[in-house]
């Protein structure tokens, strides 16, 4: 057995616990939107199309946020298709994804969906064949509150009061070439700033996210952070990252460790973003929107009838990147989120993409049941417990060897604690495949506190790693209780499992 020692204490802090870190993405693509969040015609379908088994279950895990309507979706979009009559709104092809479009699910339905599922909006613009004018249009039409053109339209179609969006994303990945109206940094970052200007000019309370690196493989990655900002920082807020991990050729345990890779990104964008600021004088603090993330087997493009690629048939939501997650992807994603959450003092947005069939959490069958991924349980433990202050933390442990990236740490963590409730939440992976890890954990400053709940994600009843939920096995993978958690002089003993994810409570 390995051990493992991590150091707490309430003074040592590095931010608040920014509610918008557990946001996800709703895009139209595949069957995110339609047979997922909306099916008209469903059992369990409500008066507007919605499927409450879905929305149940997007309340209990429990997103601030969400990001709509895409993606590589919006840089062809015209927003405008989506909102009056559905019988009026047109059909469109979507070139992103090769599929039809029919715009019976847009603005009007998403703004409903998203009050019922008590998520704020997160608003992305198409940048990609549109610009300065249709952006500031669509905050008019969205937020202005009546006597306008556009605030006038939205009034017709039913919607008397603004919608109020306060987060916005200035297109999305123009800096890949496989975007719709792909870009050079140059030219991103005028637009940006000038399409920036125009929109706020509307509504000066709107917040502004500008498109960042695809991923940190692209090879202008730093450059266009740099020139982008360099062009708009006195206009954006946040600049934005995307990040996709998957397991190559069965190497675990580098799969396991790319949470470090995570961290590595997400700290070359702080530098950049600081050293436009001290290099233009500016006074103001630019973040970051993390507002794409997650586990992705990028081999699996499929469809019905064209495996691991986009269909060649044009299709309305056809099954698109519907991954089925594994216990190890679970553990992974736990990982993400403990760096997303050490890093909250600077990442402020994050979106693990997407919500519902896509890469995503929650999956549904058309006219059947839906359920939870086995990724579904670290995300509603974070964005359930995660309150107050994040906390500092003193990690020593055994190591692991990989062959991306060289010897790491078996244990990773991140911790909050909340004042007001006296709760410390301790969030720990083992990501050793074999070895259970002797975890100590020194409390100091935090007074008497007590075990009040332990639980792990783990390979489940003695499986594998591969064990996953599936429509006919929905909890084959859960949390279940940490056996041995507790407080001892002043210190929190427990065994982690290999392979697992842990919450500690402690009050």
């Amino acid at each position: 057995m390995s051990h493992a020692r991590i150091t707490i204490d309430r003074d040592y802090t590095i931010a608040d616990v920014p509610r918008r870190l557990f946001g996800s993405f709703v895009e139209h693509m595949g069957r995110c939107v339609y047979t997922g969040i909306y099916e008209p015609g469903h059992p369990l379908a409500d008066e507007r199309g919605f499927r409450k088994d879905v929305l149940s279950l997007v309340k209990e895990m429990g997103p601030t946020v969400i990001r709509y309507p895409g993606g590589n979706f919006v840089s062809g979009y015209l927003w405008e298709d989506g909102v009056g009559p559905a019988a009026d709104r047109p059909t469109r092809i979507d070139g992103a994804w090769h599929t039809i479009e029919t715009n019976a699910f847009g603005l009007h339905e998403f703004v409903d969906w998203a009050r019922e599922a008590d998520v704020e909006i997160m608003e992305a613009i198409n940048l990609g064949t549109r610009g300065v004018e249709e952006a500031r249009a669509l905050v008019e039409y969205a937020n202005h509150p009546g006597g306008t053109y556009w605030s006038d339209l939205r009034r017709k179609n039913g919607a008397a009061d603004p919608f109020d969006i306060k987060l916005w994303c200035l297109g999305n990945e123009l800096d890949g070439p496989w975007q719709i109206g792909h870009k050079t940094a140059a030219e991103y970052g005028r637009l940006a700033q000038e399409t920036a200007k125009a929109m706020k000019l509307v509504d000066d309370s709107i917040e502004l996210v500008a498109v960042g690196s695809s991923n940190r493989q692209m090879p202008t990655f730093g450059t266009w952070e740099h020139t982008v900002l360099t062009h708009a920082y006195d206009e954006v807020d946040y600049i934005s990252m995307h990040a996709y991990y998957q397991e190559h050729d069965g190497d675990a345990e580098s799969f396991l460790a790319e949470a470090v890779e995570m961290d590595a990104f997400i700290e070359g964008v702080v530098a950049t973003i600081d050293a436009v600021k001290a290099a233009g004088k500016h006074t103001k603090q630019v973040d970051i929107s993390f507002d794409e993330w997650n586990v992705w087997y990028q081999s699996g493009l499929d469809t019905e009838d064209q495996p691991h690629q986009v269909s060649k048939s044009w299709r309305t939501h056809p099954r698109l990147i519907e991954d089925t997650y594994s216990v190890t992807d679970a553990v992974v994603v736990g990982t993400f989120l403990n760096s997303l959450l050490r890093h909250g003092d600077r990442v402020r947005i994050a979106n693990q993409a997407q919500l519902v069939n896509v890469i995503a959490p929650i999956r549904s069958e058309e006219g059947g049941a839906a359920w939870r991924q086995s990724t579904f349980w670290p995300f509603e433990r974070m964005a359930r417990l995660a309150r107050g202050q994040i906390l500092r933390l003193a990690v020593s442990s055994s190591q692991i060897s990989t062959k991306r990236y060289g010897d790491v740490d078996a244990v990773d963590a991140a911790a909050t604690w909340d004042e007001q409730t006296g709760r410390l939440v301790v969030f720990v992976a083992n990501r050793s495949l074999e070895e259970s890890n002797d975890l100590t954990i020194d409390l100091r400053g935090l007074g008497d506190l007590r075990v009040k709940n332990a639980e792990t994600l783990t390979v489940p009843d003695a499986g594998d790693r591969h064990t996953a939920n599936l429509e006919s096995t929905p909890d084959a993978v859960r949390m279940v209780p940490l056996g041995a958690a507790e407080v001892v002089e002043g210190a929190v003993r427990a065994t982690l499992p290999p392979l697992s994810w842990s919450v500690i409570e402690l009050g």
